[in-house]
């Protein structure tokens, strides 16, 4: 009997000797723990002298979204102006005074004057620092949108966006309404956003064509379809296509130099050994 409790008394100080794993477990989990803490505070310390660094040296990702409501809100009051007739150009008080924004702060008059109202791309300030709106395109009535048109069509330009003769032609609407009416100029409405176009109507190319060939050619659906597509349409109907003819550049072609060997003369390159040289090719043999 004393020899098995000396056997369990070995066998539990033995079992008690072992380590727990599961302590250790939660002794690294506790420490994971404590270091994200650590981290996020660390994390929270440097956004916050990053924002108050922010605040100290504005710059143009730290501006507040009101700001731009209020240039906005003066571009939109001068494009008004503009269309109505009146182009006479506002000093920044009058600008303000326009816009119903006498009581803007003076960090945000600031912004305006330095920043934003001389970056933007409607804006025009001339040399007494007054500022006026400065259109797309400078016309001001209905000769000078043909002529912009006829302008774009012998330069291969293409079409001119209707939206940008709006915000540029007083009267915009009324005018291009009398052009379209006198077959001057075609309006046409894209199928990919639905916006209008503007072209020239261009008389000297107008011709008369057939109307079998009309109807020909409009009974011919090609919307959705590529080039690739057609051709092969062409081709399952016994028509050839026009293709590319790749010309090959002939590759001029260049002579061989002969390589040949340049004969060292020892009596000349070695003048100062004459008589102590001599010739072992008879005994080589």
């Amino acid at each position: 009997m004393d020899q098995l409790r000396k056997e369990r008394e070995l066998f539990m100080k033995k079992a008690f000797a072992l380590p727990v794993v599961e302590k250790r477990k939660q002794q690294d989990d506790n420490n994971d723990k404590n270091n994200d803490t650590s981290s996020s505070a660390k994390r929270k310390r440097f956004e916050s002298s990053s924002a108050s660094s922010r605040d100290f040296f504005p710059t143009k990702s730290s501006v507040p979204l009101h700001n731009f409501s209020i240039l906005t809100k003066i571009v939109n009051s001068m494009k008004d102006r503009y269309l109505n007739g009146d182009s006479e150009a506002l000093t920044f008080d009058e600008l303000l005074d326009e816009t119903n924004q006498l009581d803007l702060s003076p960090r945000q008059k600031q912004w305006l004057l330095t920043e934003a109202l001389p970056d933007n791309p409607r804006i025009n300030i001339n040399d007494n620092g007054k500022y006026s709106y400065k259109p797309i395109f400078n016309i001001r009535d209905r000769k000078s949108l043909i002529r912009l048109l006829e302008k774009y069509d012998s330069r291969g330009l293409g079409a001119i966006s209707y939206e940008d003769i709006k915000e540029s032609l007083p009267n915009a609407d009324r005018i291009i309404k009398f052009l379209s009416e006198k077959n001057q100029l075609i309006v046409i409405t894209r199928p990919v956003d639905k916006k209008k176009i503007l072209f020239i109507n261009n008389l000297s190319l107008s011709f008369n064509v057939d109307e079998e060939f009309q109807k020909a050619w409009r009974s011919i659906a090609v919307e959705g379809m590529d080039e690739t597509k057609i051709e092969e349409y062409l081709k399952n109907h016994g028509i050839s296509s026009m293709q590319d003819m790749n010309i090959r550049k002939t590759i001029p072609i260049q002579k061989r130099k002969d390589n040949k060997k340049r004969k060292s003369n020892f009596r000349k390159l070695n003048n100062h050994l004459d008589g102590l040289l001599e010739d072992y090719s008879d005994k080589q043999s």
